[in-house]
């Protein structure tokens, strides 16, 4: 196993500032999005063969929606029910 250079390694420290010059938050507001943010967004992330298929979000929508509506016009499958070949609880064994 190689040993490890620490001199080559550059350690985090939790003091030192990372923020990128670009960035500036002075003016930003606290809680601006919270309102809309507890009505509820889903993301999803898609796989890359999928986004291929569907581009954008309106796609997706439009191909699940139509899906839905072939999935609630399909027949649902009849459920057998089974036999209870238990005995009752209440009878007692010979």
């Amino acid at each position: 196993m190689k040993k490890e250079r620490t001199d080559q390694i550059t350690r985090f420290d939790g003091d030192e500032d990372t923020m990128r010059p670009e960035y500036d938050f002075s003016k930003a507001v606290r809680g601006v999005t919270a309102k809309r943010y507890a009505l509820g967004t889903n993301v999803v992330v898609l796989d890359p063969d999928v986004v291929r298929i569907f581009p954008n979000a309106t796609a997706v929508n439009e191909a699940l929606r139509a899906l839905g509506r072939i999935i609630r016009r399909a027949p649902r499958p009849k459920i057998r029910k089974r036999l209870n070949l238990r005995r009752p609880r209440n009878s007692r064994a010979a």
